[in-house]
């Protein structure tokens, strides 16, 4: 079998970051065989390059922040979650942060409850509160069925509980924003008890004080201490952009690769604004907590978290120290 793969096609070298990936020249494959020959030996060359990847991030943690309207559209969510419990029965250990600002909005609006936000930031009396828990729990438990569907196991994680993510309220001069929290500390137990299980984790984003009082967290805030807590291999932004873009709304000025640094200058230049700034700065501390690497991509690409992490060139935006 080896040596009639082999002889199907010449190999070449290529590299991205520090993994060698194996490619073979096809050119002199039959087109029309009848028997769809040449299209098989593509699928297995698709098994070749995802080859090396595999063997180098086996039994290493990826921390993979979800959320936005996407969550809401079953064939993106299904592509994404198929991407989940890939890594999952490949030997990876995913863990999954999500979101669920369309959810929430929805319940507030059912009670006749506008949204506030400032700066970006929902403000959350009490009963915004209850019903970001009610709608947060209910996105979980769709995305643990839908997981364990996909032949992975998965388990749901309430950040309140067990001091998982700690959280203290988020103070802006001149605003309340109330029931808001900012991460304060990570406690790793619960999940790399659920890890060493083979199970993947489905994290919640509402912390807790000491005093045991909620508060909701932004979820890129949460997935990046999490993230660095753990020393995870990698950080994954699951975002509704390309990546990062020098031209806002040209894709082809996407940067496949950034530095910490230059980074920094995009968002000082205005280069990277608005929403991108914190998903950018979530990556920058993942990064400094001692995530190797991190990265933003598309979610409207189907299956694009194991083409990024998969395939020599990726399709979104990879941040590195």
């Amino acid at each position: 079998m080896t040596d009639a793969i082999a002889g199907s096609g010449s190999f070449r070298r290529a590299k991205r970051g520090e993994i060698s990936v194996l490619k073979r020249d096809f050119s002199a494959l039959p087109r029309n065989d009848g028997r769809g020959f040449a299209s098989v030996v593509r699928k297995a060359d698709v098994l070749l390059e995802a080859l090396p990847y595999l063997q180098a991030f086996r039994g290493k943690t990826f921390v993979i922040k979800y959320g936005g309207s996407a969550l809401s559209n079953p064939a993106l969510r299904r592509s994404v979650l198929q991407d989940v419990a890939f890594l999952n029965v490949a030997g990876i250990r995913p863990v999954l942060v999500h979101g669920g600002g369309p959810e929430i909005s929805q319940q507030m609006a059912k009670r006749g409850k506008p949204a506030r936000f400032v700066q970006g930031l929902r403000v959350t009396d009490r009963t915004t509160l209850r019903l970001v828990v009610k709608a947060l729990a209910q996105v979980n438990k769709k995305l643990v069925a839908e997981i364990q569907s996909l032949g992975a196991r998965a388990q749901g994680l309430p950040g309140w509980e067990s001091g998982l993510i700690r959280a203290e309220k988020y103070s802006i001069p001149g605003a309340d924003l109330g029931f808001v929290g900012m991460v304060t500390g990570v406690n790793t137990g619960p999940v790399q008890r659920l890890l060493s299980l083979g199970v993947v984790p489905v994290v919640i984003p509402v912390g807790a004080g000491w005093d045991n009082q909620q508060y909701n967290v932004n979820a890129d805030e949460a997935a990046s201490a999490l993230a660095a807590t753990l020393k995870a291999e990698k950080f994954v932004l699951v975002t509704d952009v390309p990546g990062i873009l020098t031209r806002r709304s040209s894709p082809s000025s996407l940067l496949s690769h950034v530095t910490v640094s230059k980074a920094m200058e995009l968002i000082k230049k205005g280069v990277i604004a608005g929403g991108m700034i914190p998903k950018t700065k979530a990556c920058i501390e993942a990064l400094k907590g001692g995530v190797r690497k991190t990265h933003m991509i598309n979610v409207a690409v189907p299956h694009g978290l194991l083409l990024e992490i998969f395939t020599d060139l990726g399709i979104g935006t990879e941040i590195v120290r």
